[in-house]
């Protein structure tokens, strides 16, 4: 029998329902979903169609007061497909952040410190 593995996230997940725009192409119009959680890392988007795992997406977010945009690009690392959801695993993508500016990348963290509570691994 083999030990199980070990989890590969570096930060815990925590809940935030916050609208983000993607697009794998410039030339496809952006698609807006919700956001289940954040982490510094990612975030995980609620849609019953992700994208394949390894596509890279071009994210925006505003906050919700509208006063800053996050924005930069993802990579699908984990895909739920809609045959697979059930109440506590929604459909959706989990996206690793690749680059973030500075400033985005700042307003993320900030976000995740705001949400004191861990989400479910």
């Amino acid at each position: 029998m083999q030990p199980p593995s070990p989890n590969p996230r570096r930060h815990d997940r925590r809940p935030l329902a916050l609208l983000v725009q993607y697009r794998a192409s410039v030339l496809e119009p952006f698609c807006a979903e919700y956001i289940v959680n954040l982490s510094p890392g990612g975030l995980f988007v609620r849609t019953d169609a992700p994208y394949p795992k390894g596509t890279l997406l071009t994210l925006q977010f505003p906050l919700k007061d509208g006063s800053r945009l996050i924005e930069g690009t993802g990579t699908v690392v984990h895909v739920v497909t809609p045959a697979e959801a059930a109440p506590s695993k929604p459909a959706g993508m989990g996206i690793s952040f690749e680059d973030l500016d500075e400033e985005s990348r700042a307003l993320v963290v900030e976000l995740w410190n705001r949400r004191g509570q861990r989400a479910r691994p």
